[in-house]
């Protein structure tokens, strides 16, 4: 359909930050004036602008970790909380890049010999303290705005682990475009996490209800657990249920 091309297209040219038409041509099996007029639908949206031969990502600043993290800090400890209810002790979790997901390393500190992946430095230092938690880094290059890191070769590295539970954050969740992330240097970490993890629970704020940032790493349907501090609107409950998606509220 035209309408999962157009998005397919507009992913793959936020992934790879810049692409000739010629590239675009070749991997999508379509003409020059065919990816043309979708190139055009997708640059009315503002996340791609057109450059001499081809396309490129339009990056906007991010928010620096710091500032995002004071931003309804008690909501996102109050989510943190709730969602570290479910991890066991034994558990293998990948802690995801963000200032909601940040808060779980308090909740788990008295947990027995949880082994935490993450490329969150932030997450890292945090659990320094406490030997029950096993830490094992990303690396890679250090993303100063995110306190993340940017992975370059994510499946070789995650292609060995069993993650038992993903706790993952997000810019914005929508229906539509569902979870999305503002930084392309994270995105191919998000995609391989999702399809590699055997629950994912999604942690966010009532804030982020029908926001969408530049890039979508999964669809909402894909999610096993929503973690929030209020119910969210009827339409996104339908759809959990529907999904047998579990959601759960922070007290």
């Amino acid at each position: 359909m035209k309408t999962n091309r157009i998005k397919e297209i507009e992913e793959y040219i936020l992934s790879n930050e810049s692409v000739s038409l010629d590239s675009l041509c070749d991997v999508f099996k379509i003409s020059k004036n065919t990816i043309r007029r979708d190139i055009n639908e997708i640059e009315k949206k503002g996340s791609i602008k057109k450059v001499y031969g081809g396309v490129t990502a339009v990056v906007k600043d991010l928010i620096p970790f710091e500032e995002r993290n004071i931003k309804n800090n008690y909501k996102k400890i109050a989510i943190a909380k709730a969602a570290c209810e479910f991890v066991k002790d034994g558990d293998v979790i990948f802690i995801d890049s963000g200032t909601t997901t940040l808060n779980m390393v308090d909740f788990l500190k008295n947990r027995n010999d949880i082994t935490i992946l993450t490329n969150n430095l932030n997450v890292i230092v945090s659990a320094l303290p406490y030997p029950n938690l096993n830490v094992i880094c990303t690396g890679g290059s250090l993303i100063r705005k995110t306190n993340s890191f940017e992975v370059i070769n994510t499946l070789s590295i995650f292609k060995d682990y069993n993650i038992s539970k993903t706790f993952m954050a997000a810019t914005g969740i929508s229906i539509a475009n569902g979870a999305t992330n503002s930084s392309p240097l994270e995105y191919k970490l998000k995609k391989v996490i999702v399809e590699k993890s055997n629950e994912l629970y999604l942690l966010v704020d009532s804030t982020k209800f029908d926001v969408s940032a530049l890039m979508t790493y999964c669809e909402l349907s894909e999610i096993n657990h929503l973690v929030t501090d209020k119910k969210p609107p009827e339409k996104y409950m339908e759809f959990f249920e529907k999904n047998k998606i579990d959601v759960i509220i922070s007290e």
